[in-house]
C-alpha cells in the first residue's frame, strides 16, 4: 500500500507555487481577498487529492486548473446571488441569454478570423489563463513579440467587434 503524502512534502510542493496562483487569482478576481479565499479552496483541494499528485506531471498546471475553474464557480455563485437579489429590478428573458450567446459566438468567430500566432496567444492569454511565461515558453515568443501580438489581437477584436455589433443594430 502506498504511503500517504505528509504535510512537509505537500508544503515542499505547493510552498513555490503558491504566490502564482495568488497572483493569477487576483488578475481573476479582481478582489484580494476573494482571491486569497480561491487559493484558499485550490490548496485544500490540492491537499485532499495528494496521494495522487505525484501521478500529475505538472502540478502547477493542475493547481492552475483547479483556480481557474474555482474562480468560474465563484462568478456562477456571484451572479446566481445578484440574479436572486435583482429579480425584479431585470427580468430574466430568453433574449438576454441569446443576445449574450450570440456575442460569444461573435468574439470566437473574430478569434478564428486572426493571424494564427494572434490567435493562439489571445485564447491562452484571454481565454485560457495562462500567464505570459508560460505562453512564451509554449510559443517561443520573445517578451517584445507576445506583447505586440496580443495588443494586436486585441485591438483587433475589439475594433471588429464593435463594427460588425454596429451594421446589426
Amino acid at each position: 500500500m502506498k504511503a500517504i503524502m505528509n504535510i512537509e512534502t505537500f508544503n515542499s510542493i505547493t510552498t513555490p507555487i503558491r504566490p502564482r496562483l495568488v497572483a493569477r487569482a487576483r488578475t481573476l478576481t479582481g478582489d484580494d481577498d476573494t482571491a486569497e479565499d480561491i487559493v484558499q479552496e485550490v490548496m485544500l483541494r490540492l491537499w485532499n487529492m495528494r496521494d495522487k499528485l505525484e501521478n500529475h506531471g505538472n502540478i502547477e498546471a493542475l493547481a492552475m486548473t483547479i483556480l481557474r475553474n474555482k474562480t468560474i464557480d465563484s462568478w456562477r455563485r456571484k451572479r446566481f446571488e445578484q440574479d436572486k437579489t435583482n429579480a425584479y429590478a431585470e427580468p430574466y428573458t430568453e433574449d438576454n441569454t441569446v443576445e449574450e450567446t450570440d456575442q460569444v459566438r461573435l468574439i470566437r468567430a473574430i478569434v478564428d478570423r486572426l493571424p494564427a500566432l494572434q490567435s493562439t496567444i489571445f485564447r491562452m492569454k484571454e481565454i485560457e489563463g495562462y500567464e505570459s511565461g508560460e505562453i512564451m515558453q509554449i510559443t517561443g515568443c520573445t517578451a517584445e513579440s507576445l506583447r505586440q501580438n496580443l495588443s494586436r489581437a486585441r485591438r483587433k477584436v475589439r475594433e471588429e467587434f464593435i463594427r460588425i455589433s454596429a451594421m446589426r443594430r
